[in-house]
Parts: structure tokens; C-alpha cells; sequence
């Protein structure tokens, strides 16, 4: 999800097609170059093997499309691929009719013979529920993290080509999510024929590593932790862009990314430093777009490890967190302590709930109680800033003060990003995980399910809490077409989340995007994307 969490990591690096010598596509000869300072460098360049917006900003967002398509700064659905779909009476079958005219990018590495047709869609989404596709193991470890998470396994009955332009998908249950769904990242929609055409050559990872897709920008190649370049797509559906060439810059420290934003080198940086807002308000060179996050950053304890599996265990260590101080600490006014997984700028939160209070005293009694002396534990930070949690290094130290108060010793661990979530996805991993995520779509059920979700056990769901009763209310949920209806299932699942205290909810983060005065059309995304379809550069 849109969730600062990732399937695996894998090697980007060089190969035969030299990645990094590709010429940049012919572009006017006052070709317009953005420069993007980001935050982390993508895992991958197949979207559905992921769940991180920092790899998603780089592959799914300029390369993919999908089916339908998130308004840009917006929760709604709009026509994507799609140019129409209609929705049966018992609400089963959904048949979408396909744009005409379509072209899958011409690249350095495949030129395709034919437009988009039903047949990429479904292999694009079929290979994601197939266990018997060669496609569903091209990775080694792959999980498909999100499609299990969103619960389309069990939720797709049938996806299924009617003909060359229609598409045909069948639900076993009707869904209120479903087109949501289908907007997300992890529903973008590749090229058959390129697939089919690595499959043939033996080179099927190539799928990941040099992608092919109708998206606005097409993929120039990529420089392992250093840059990535795109140009505009000429023949993009939608018109071609403004913008000539995309560069990514990877710049992992954020005073480095505020620096070169400062210094022209680039023209929209990512994550700033809440300590540095005020300053960057302040240049009269720059403008800072900022807006309430769809976000929570949470203390995800492994449930299946002992003393951890003990709800009143997780319920003592979450009294001994001063929230508060790791908000004014981390966020410094740019942030809100969180006492639900759920955001309250979003729909079906549960204002209602009480949260946890900071009691020192009667965390240390408790653990007493529980029979836990002398634990010792590690609490893993984050290397990377991300919306939800600027500096997790500095929480970390914030919540090991704590829990030394009430007679808990703990170290501090991280690793490097792609490292880091693969580790914590360990059933029998060692301590807690500061992680979070935003929405993806805007829906409950969206960050619901994939922190809690049973199916995501070992996966996305990083505290490894299966708790049937809140599983069969979220399943309920999901099929209810109510929204009143759905919001008093999501609130009762927030106090039973309260109750049982698989995580510990730290913070809701305002998002704040500092850019050049030069840069229009810009738009914050509340699902936590940055999306460059649409800017334009002033020269």
C-alpha cells in the first residue's frame, strides 16, 4: 500500500541492455526538464510487486495505467483504460470497454507490432491469482502483497476477455471497493506482447527491471540508487506532456534534498524536514503545498513472539508512550498524535475510541502483572523519511527512553529500505517495527486489511495478528454497499484495533511538497503519490 511497506528488494543493476547508456527520446529542441529530489530508490519497475509509494511513484504512476484511474488530487474514479464500464444488476460482473487507440510504448528494448487489447489487461491482473502462471513466480518470493491484502483472491470469481476491447470481471461477493480497487497501483495494466516476448527470450525478470507501459512517460533507464529518467510518452492517449524529460534524483538525506531544491538543481523535493518548513515558506523563490495526510505511522509488536502475544503485554507498552513528546519532537507542528490506524481526514474513522493514556506507573505495574520482568526488545527504525514518519531514528530513541522508565531495555536496528521491510515481514522476527502507510484509495478497508488482515500474515500485516473476529467483520464490510452501514462496521473494528493492541498508533502527519515557484499543475495527491502527469515548467 500506499504504505511505506514493500515487497522485497531486488537488483536493478546493470545487464546486458546497459541501463544506464540508453540516449534520452527525441524531445523539441527547447526540450522542459523537471528534476524530482525523491526520497528512496524504487524496488522494482512491475508495480504489483509492490507497496511502497516511493517505487510507485517511479514505475506505476508516468509508466501505467489502469483500468480507472484516480482524479488527480482526489479520491475519485474516473475512466482510465477504461473508456466505460457497466456493473450488473446483482452487482457480480463488472464489463469494462477498452479505449481505442492505445500504444504501449515504443522503447531501446521492445517496439510493439499492436495496441492495447483485452488480452494485456487480463494477463496483467491474471497472472496476480494464477498459481499455475509462470508469471506468478517470476520473482523469486514474490507474495503479491497488495492483491492479497485488497482480498481479490478470494474476491475475483473470473477475469475473462469478451474481445478485443471489452473485459470481462466477475466478483463472488459484490464489493463497494472494487473500482477502487482497480485505481490502485497493483491493478496497473503491462504489455502481453512484451511479456510473451521475454518469456521467449529466457529473460522474464526483464518484466521488472525495464518496463513497458501506455502511461504518460515511458522509462529511459535507471542508475541503481542514483537517478531514473523517463521522457513524455509522444503518443500518450491523454496528449503528450509538458514536461520533456522526468529525471528522479535519489537523494536519501533530506537536508541534501532541501539543499539542491534550494540550489536549482532540482525543482520538486519530497519530504522535508518539518524543522525546515517555515524557512522553505519563507524563500520567495519556492512555494510549499501542504495539506492533511490519509496517514498513520504505527509500533507493530510480533504478535507470535512472546511476551508479545499477550494483548495486556502490548496494552502496557503502549501506556508507556508519550506520544505527544515524539510528535513535537519529530513533527514539530506538522503532525497529530494518532489513537486509531484509521486517519481522521478520512471517512469511517472513530472518534469515539480512547486512547491509551501515558501512565508510566501503571504500565510498569502491569507488566508486573503479566509476569514480564526484565524484557529486552528491539525497536526498528526506519531509514528513510516517509510522510507519515520524517525521522523514525528519532522516535525510536524517544519510545527506548520510555520503555526504559517502566524496566524495558531496547536496542534500536535498521537496515537499509529494501532490507529492512523484507526482515520485518519475519514471522519470527525479533521486536517492533515502526512502519505505517497512507491510504491507497481512500476506503477503510484499504488500511484496515492490509495492517490486520489475516491473508496478510507474514506479509503486510507486520504485527502477524490474525484475530478472526475483526476478519470476519472487514470481509463483512467489504461487501456492504452502504457506506452508513460500513462506517459502523470500521468503527466497531477500531475499538476492537484499541482493545487488543496489535500496534501501538504513534501519529497522523500533515504532507507538506516544497517545489519551485516555476512548477504549475502541480497537485497534492491525499493518497500519498507524486504524480507529474499534468506539470508544466516555467522557462
Amino acid at each position: 500500500m500506499n504504505f511505506g511497506i514493500a515487497q522485497h528488494s531486488i537488483a536493478l543493476a546493470c545487464t546486458a541492455l546497459s541501463l544506464t547508456l540508453f540516449p534520452v527520446l527525441a524531445a523539441p529542441a527547447s526540450a522542459k526538464t523537471l528534476v524530482y529530489c525523491s526520497e528512496a530508490s524504487p524496488e522494482g519497475f512491475d508495480p504489483a510487486l509492490y507497496s511502497t509509494n516511493s517505487t510507485w511513484d517511479a514505475s506505476s504512476k508516468p509508466v501505467y495505467n489502469r483500468l480507472v484511474e484516480f482524479q488527480n488530487g482526489t479520491t475519485n474514479v474516473l475512466p482510465g483504460l477504461a473508456e466505460s464500464w457497466t456493473i450488473s444488476d446483482d452487482k457480480l460482473t463488472y464489463t469494462f470497454k477498452l479505449r481505442n487507440n492505445v500504444k504501449f510504448h515504443t522503447t531501446e528494448y521492445f517496439t510493439p507490432s499492436r495496441d492495447l487489447n483485452a488480452d494485456d489487461v487480463v494477463f496483467s491482473l491474471q497472472r496476480q491469482l494464477d498459481k499455475t502462471s509462470p508469471w506468478h513466480t517470476y520473482i523469486t518470493g514474490i507474495t503479491w502483497e497488495m492483491t492479497t491484502a485488497m482480498g481479490l483472491p478470494d474476491m475475483v470469481k473470473e477475469i475473462s476477455k469478451v474481445d478485443d476491447k471489452t473485459v470481462k470481471i466477475v466478483l463472488s461477493a459484490p464489493s463497494a471497493s472494487v473500482l477502487a480497487n482497480l485505481a490502485m497501483d497493483f491493478a496497473s495494466i503491462l504489455s502481453k506482447e512484451y511479456a510473451d516476448h521475454l518469456q521467449a527470450d529466457g529473460k522474464m525478470t526483464q518484466l521488472n527491471e525495464l518496463p513497458v507501459g501506455t502511461g504518460p512517460y515511458q522509462f529511459v533507464n535507471y542508475q541503481q540508487d542514483s537517478v531514473v529518467r523517463f521522457a513524455a510518452n509522444p503518443d500518450y492517449w491523454d496528449g503528450r506532456q509538458k514536461i520533456d524529460d522526468l529525471i528522479f534524483s535519489i537523494t536519501l538525506d533530506q537536508t541534501t534534498r532541501i539543499q539542491k531544491l534550494r540550489a536549482g538543481e532540482c525543482q520538486v523535493a519530497s519530504y522535508p524536514s518539518p524543522a525546515d518548513v517555515a524557512g522553505l515558506k519563507a524563500d520567495s523563490e519556492l512555494k510549499v503545498l501542504e495539506q492533511p495526510g490519509l496517514n498513520v505511522a504505527y509500533l507493530a509488536y510480533n504478535t507470535l513472539v512472546p511476551p508479545f502475544d499477550k494483548a495486556e503485554v502490548r496494552r502496557a507498552l503502549n501506556m508507556a508512550i508519550n506520544k505527544q513528546a515524539i510528535v513535537d519532537a519529530v513533527f514539530q507542528g506538522m503532525g497529530q498524535v494518532a489513537k486509531n490506524p484509521l486517519p481522521p481526514a478520512g471517512w469511517g474513522y472513530n472518534d469515539a475510541v480512547k486512547d491509551d493514556p501515558y501512565d508510566p506507573e501503571k504500565a510498569k505495574s502491569m507488566l508486573q502483572a503479566a509476569g514480564v520482568g526484565n524484557l529486552a526488545m528491539k525497536v526498528w527504525a526506519m531509514p528513510v523519511s516517509r510522510p507519515y514518519m520524517p525521522n523514525a531514528r528519532r522516535a525510536a530513541e524517544l519510545i527506548q527512553a520510555d520503555f526504559a522508565r517502566v524496566g524495558v531495555s531496547v536496542e534500536i536496528v535498521s537496515y537499509e529500505w529494501g532490507e529492512y521491510l523484507k526482515k520485518a515481514r519475519d514471522k519470527n522476527r525479533d521486536g517492533a517495527v515502526i512502519l505505517g502507510g497512507t491510504s491507497d484509495n481512500g476506503d477503510p478497508d484499504n488500511l484496515l486489511s492490509f495492517f490486520f488482515g489475516c491473508a496478510g500474515v507474514g506479509s503486510s500485516n507486520y504485527s502477524n495478528w490474525c484475530f478472526q473476529p475483526l476478519d470476519s467483520l472487514l470481509q463483512k464490510a467489504r461487501i456492504i454497499p452502504d457506506q452508513a452501514e460500513r462506517t459502523k462496521l470500521y468503527e466497531e473494528a477500531q475499538v476492537i484495533i484499541k482493545r487488543e493492541a496489535p500496534i501501538a498508533a504513534l501519529d497522523h502527519s500533515t504532507v507538506v511538497m516544497p517545489m519551485s515557484k516555476k512548477v504549475s499543475g502541480y497537485v497534492l495527491d491525499p493518497l500519498g503519490s507524486h504524480r507529474f502527469d499534468g506539470v508544466d515548467l516555467a522557462e
